[in-house]
């Protein structure tokens, strides 16, 4: 064999040489398909109606669970704050006393009921002690209250006058010694005035009954005058009093007698 054979031989087929270097044409087939299928968009299209189709019901529920429970809680709110004013009305008309019965007697021409009574300044008071002499009695039903110091200052404004006439003036309500003590030192009033606590004089000359303010019944002092005559017998009764000139007509009354 010649040396140019040898060599011939030798080198390697050139396809032999390229045949592992060539990338297989599997692999990109391969890559292909894993990028088609990558791209492909079954995943979202099955994704969203999923969602949309969870929370379609899930609203819905909700919403019925949170309603209820609000517009129950609010009719109840609703019947529970006109209940108690219901009862509130019902039992202020039920309390309601009935009218008294004592001290209606009391007319002109009817002797005069006896009394003894603590007065401000201490010791006590009677009708005895009046024996023989014209009485003024008047009426008011508290202490200190706008009405009744008026009043009280106008029959102490007179008290020379009704003293002139022969009559003696007291003023008479169901308020304490202490608070008739602190009235009459307040005001500087000098007609003696009686405390009825107990409420015998009072119902006994007709100045203790039935009252209404603002739609409400209850039990009370009613304003009234008496005068009560030398003889011990009643001459004449003011009954629901007006304040206004009321000290000047009773004057004019015992000037006539």
């Amino acid at each position: 064999m010649s040396k140019k054979t040898r060599k011939k031989s030798s080198k390697p087929a050139p396809k032999s040489r390229k045949t592992p270097a060539r990338k297989p044409p599997v692999a990109k087939t391969a890559s292909k398909t894993a990028r088609t299928a990558a791209k492909k968009p079954a995943a979202k299209t099955s994704a969203k109606p999923a969602a949309k189709t969870a929370g379609k019901p899930a609203r819905p529920a909700a919403k019925a669970t949170v309603s209820k429970p609000v517009k129950a809680a609010k009719s109840a709110s609703i019947q529970s704050s006109h209940k108690p004013t219901s009862k509130k009305l019902i039992k202020s008309n039920q309390s309601a006393p009935p009218a008294p019965v004592a001290g209606t007697e009391m007319v002109v021409g009817a002797v005069a009921w006896p009394f003894s009574l603590p007065r401000n300044g201490g010791g006590h008071v009677s009708l005895a002690d009046h024996a023989g002499k014209k009485l003024v009695l008047f009426f008011y039903p508290r202490a200190d209250t706008p009405g009744c110091t008026r009043e009280a200052i106008d029959f102490t404004r007179l008290e020379s006058a009704f003293a002139d006439a022969g009559a003696a003036v007291l003023g008479i309500s169901a308020d304490t010694v202490k608070a008739q003590e602190s009235f009459s030192a307040k005001h500087q009033l000098s007609v003696p005035l009686i405390s009825d606590e107990q409420h015998e004089m009072l119902e006994a000359y007709g100045a203790w009954g039935e009252k209404s303010m603002y739609g409400r019944s209850f039990m009370g002092i009613i304003r009234t005058t008496v005068l009560i005559g030398a003889d011990g017998r009643v001459a004449r009764i003011w009954r629901n009093v007006r304040v206004d000139g009321h000290a000047e007509e009773v004057l004019a009354a015992v000037q006539a007698m």
